[in-house]
């Protein structure tokens, strides 16, 4: 890494902080219409960043949704081109009363920063942002750069693609890179080449046209909450599969060499579980908890509701329970044939004493990314550089639908070159960021810039 990279950056971390901080201010839920105006405000402040770091153009796309933030600085036609993708948007705080902190109240503690957003994905996409600022203002950018930061990745991307069919010219780039992913930690960097796709569904069940006192009807009425608990714990068996038929149908089935090399990369069993405060791990019999969170598909109930959840008693049956549910999928599988096999699988489970309705949020394609492109090996030797050490190749549990749609539409492969930690709480009450991952993401994508212009120079 050139000294005058390095030097920029050391010059200027304080203001790349407090930049950081200002974005994380800003309650951008992209689930919730109440904070629809901080959406915008949100995507407004990336937009006058954007054209603070020297890009040529900028602009706010709006879209039927939340809008998506463009830019660009075309360097040289003879150049590779990097299309940047991230989003603005953030998941709920809720809980409220397990933040230690007010989530929009950004904190900085033990040389972590504790907000909303801190590390999915505001404070990795921003590293992004200032790397190109200190390319743009000390060696020379390398490459030409394109930025597509978005404000509905949290509730499925909705509207992002449409906006790459109608402006795939726009979009043209030789390499799209992601940093919303994590490493293994930071000791050992690693680069992410596989993510798992999503059904998101919810399932609605009404028993009787009312609420009704549980003394009185209790006994001869359906209960729709205990309705519901009795076909949830259906939907896995004793050695935690998945019981819809037809689920496993596609479902890619890994070599014992592949699975042992998988299995390799470094992993404390015992230091994870301490860190869950868990006494013990489970899930589907005969996989690794590597291989249940990279390989296997899932299935988890993200949220259930119905009856009395005030304070104090009230007796009551109630009249409608409903819950979320979330499948991760895995290559082979399409999300749109699972969310249809779930839907008739809940209809005809259902007992005839419930009224159901199942209603499908969002989902996503699982994809593996290429380990073999000139991109890959210039972000293998970014990490190189800058840490010391060669990364490894990851499997990661989560899921960013847009890269499968990506390569369909784009023909674009993806680099997923993510810095954040699997302790780093996302979604979670507490979410962080490390300061040392933040500046050494920036410095590493710096380097990848530089090394995939050398690439093909």
């Amino acid at each position: 890494m050139e000294n005058s990279v390095k030097n920029y950056l050391e010059e200027h971390k304080d203001r790349f902080l407090s930049e950081l901080v200002e974005l994380l201010k800003i309650p951008s839920i992209s689930a919730d219409s109440k904070y629809k105006d901080d959406v915008a405000r949100a995507a407004d402040f990336v937009h006058q960043k954007l054209l603070d770091a020297g890009v040529d153009h900028a602009e706010v796309c709006p879209t039927k949704g939340h809008p998506i933030v463009y830019g660009e600085k075309m360097v040289d036609p003879s150049a590779p081109t990097i299309l940047v993708y991230g989003h603005y948007d953030v998941q709920p705080p809720d809980p409220l009363e397990l933040w230690h902190s007010p989530p929009f109240e950004p904190v900085i503690k033990d040389e972590k920063i504790y907000a909303r957003g801190a590390c999915d994905d505001k404070g990795q996409v921003y590293m992004h942002l200032k790397a190109f600022e200190i390319l743009n203002n000390t060696s020379g950018l390398p490459c030409n750069v394109k930025f597509m930061i978005e404000g509905e990745e949290e509730v499925g991307s909705e509207n992002l693609e449409t906006f790459v069919k109608e402006n795939s010219e726009k979009l043209s780039n030789d390499v799209i890179l992601i940093s919303d992913t994590s490493i293994v930690s930071n000791e050992i960097p690693s680069i992410t080449i596989g993510l798992r796709g999503i059904s998101y569904m919810e399932v609605e069940l009404t028993g009787p046209n009312r609420d009704l006192h549980s003394g009185v009807y209790g006994g001869a009425v359906a209960n729709p909450v205990n309705a519901l608990c009795e076909l949830i714990s259906s939907l896995k068996d004793e050695k935690g599969k998945i019981t819809i038929p037809g689920f496993y149908d596609r479902v890619l089935e890994y070599s014992e060499q592949d699975r042992n090399d998988l299995n390799a990369r470094p992993f404390d069993l015992q230091e994870y579980k301490d860190d869950l405060d868990i006494a013990e791990v489970q899930g589907e019999q005969g996989f690794s908890t590597i291989e249940r969170v990279g390989i296997r598909p899932t299935l988890d109930v993200n949220g259930i509701w119905g009856g009395y959840a005030g304070e104090g008693a009230k007796t009551v049956l109630p009249s409608k329970a409903s819950a979320k549910i979330s499948m991760r999928l895995v290559p082979n599988q399409d999300s749109q044939e699972i969310t249809d096999l779930f839907r008739k699988h809940i209809e005809a489970i259902a007992p005839p004493t419930m009224k159901v309705k199942v209603t499908e949020h969002h989902g996503g394609e699982p994809t593996v990314t290429p380990t073999t492109s000139a991109a890959y090996a210039a972000a293998s030797a970014a990490f190189e550089e800058v840490w010391g050490k060669r990364p490894i190749p990851t499997m990661e549990g989560g899921s960013i639908p847009i890269v499968a749609l990506f390569k369909e539409v784009l023909k674009s492969d993806t680099v997923l070159m993510g810095f954040g930690l699997d302790s780093d709480a996302i979604h979670s009450p507490n979410e962080h960021y490390g300061l040392f991952n933040y500046f050494i993401g920036i410095e590493t994508i710096a380097s990848f810039h530089q090394k995939l212009a050398n690439s093909v120079s």
